[in-house]
């Protein structure tokens, strides 16, 4: 049986045997909130509570409690249980995270095409002078420089 073109019982990307721990959708958009304080750095439930609900209650704090013991048990965040507050850090980069939902869409939707992606990041918005610059940056890395400045 196959999907996308891929055969189910072996990968059909090279990012499959990165990125199969968890599927990119199991990352809810409150998990992903959480995932977000502590790409900033580490910390502890109340300061992650303090930061996504500023006029908290217990029940916030019983929330990004549980929030932490899910995204815990999915491999994506480490806790340090060597002092009272417990301190929680990313397992995992926002450029592998965004990286794993990618390749999930391209497989799902675009047959596992990266190119139908890329262009439609690329083309749909405006860019900064500095973004610009690390798009021709980065094209200049991947492709070499093919074009004068």
């Amino acid at each position: 049986m196959s999907h996308n073109g891929c055969d189910v019982v072996s990968p059909c990307s090279p990012f499959d045997g990165l990125f199969m721990a968890i599927k990119p959708a199991d990352v809810t958009d409150a998990e992903l909130a959480v995932l977000q304080v502590l790409w900033n750095g580490s910390a502890t439930i109340r300061e992650i509570t303090d930061l996504i609900y500023p006029e908290g209650s217990p029940s916030h704090y019983a929330t990004v409690k549980k929030l932490l013991s899910r995204i815990e048990s999915k491999g994506l965040v480490k806790r340090d249980s060597s002092q009272i507050a417990h301190r929680f850090t990313a397992a995992i980069s926002q450029d592998d995270l965004i990286a794993r939902r990618l390749q999930h869409v391209a497989e799902d939707i675009c047959d596992g095409s990266h190119t139908p992606l890329l262009i439609n990041l690329l083309k749909n918005r405006k860019y900064s002078a500095q973004e610009r610059r690390e798009l021709h940056e980065l094209f200049d890395e991947l492709f070499g420089n093919r074009t004068k400045k």
